[in-house]
């Protein structure tokens, strides 16, 4: 694969990747991501990638940020009571041990899989 450099990445006529696209932090103006549409209590709402920005690394492919159109973007949906609730109950259910059935006082690495001192029962013994 050919390495990128940043004027690779200038392409608004979509020519070369299919779709419009800027070199990283070179976004036209009315258009932004979706972080930067949350900020502003936006959303994509359904609409279509309108371009891409590309940042070029040196060993790997080059990082890629999708960018969504401003004046098409839809106001975030407001949290309801029930969603409110559904969120509480789901971290909640990320807290509790699966072996022991404790609330941990922490998030459950899906890495251990239990509590720590469910994982190492060993050392817990120990201390």
């Amino acid at each position: 694969m050919k390495r990128l450099t940043l004027a690779d990445c200038f392409d608004p006529d979509g020519e070369r990747f299919g779709i419009p696209t800027y070199p990283w932090r070179y976004a036209p103006d009315g258009m932004a991501t979706r972080r930067q549409l949350r900020i502003r209590g936006l959303r994509p709402g359904g609409q279509d990638i309108a371009a891409q920005m590309l940042r070029p690394r040196r060993w790997r492919e080059p990082l890629t940020a999708y960018l969504y159109r401003i004046d098409l973007a839809h106001p975030v949906r407001p949290m309801t009571p029930a969603r409110w609730a559904a969120l509480a109950k789901a971290n909640a259910a990320r807290r509790r041990c699966p072996e022991c059935r404790r609330d941990a006082g922490y998030v459950i690495p899906p890495t251990l899989g239990a509590c720590v001192a469910c994982a190492f029962p060993e050392e817990q013994r120990a201390a």
